[in-house]
């Protein structure tokens, strides 16, 4: 359950850091933002970071061994560095529609699961 827990906030947190760090790209599209200024635009990333603040704090403290939690601390970075690709895709796919994602993306994107299965593996 803590294992299930930890991985639910990291998608959670993952979604608030993807639109703190990409969601202000999109800004100029709306009425609302269209003569935001950069403070302001940081203003609003920061903001919004806080909620990513609110659920990857969490996750790592219940998700690490050491405080009772299933996973190593390479482990939850893993994990968290997978899902953060993950939310990416999906964020770049469903909102950037100029942007493509090529085959190469792909690879690397692999590569990086494959690391989870590696980090994970007992030798």
């Amino acid at each position: 359950m803590r294992a299930f827990k930890t991985i639910l906030f990291l998608f959670i947190s993952n979604t608030f850091m993807t639109l703190a760090w990409y969601g202000h790209l999109k800004f100029k599209e709306f009425s609302w933002g269209k003569n935001l200024g950069l403070f302001a635009i940081i203003l609003i990333s920061w903001g919004l970071a806080f909620f990513e603040y609110l659920f990857q704090v969490p996750a790592n403290r219940i998700g690490f061994r050491e405080q009772g939690g299933p996973f190593s601390l390479v482990q939850l970075k893993t994990i968290q560095e997978a899902i953060t690709l993950t939310v990416f895709l999906i964020f770049t796919l469903l909102f950037f529609k100029t942007e493509r994602i090529a085959w190469n993306h792909l690879v690397g994107f692999f590569l990086i699961v494959a690391a989870v299965f590696i980090i994970f593996k007992k030798w």
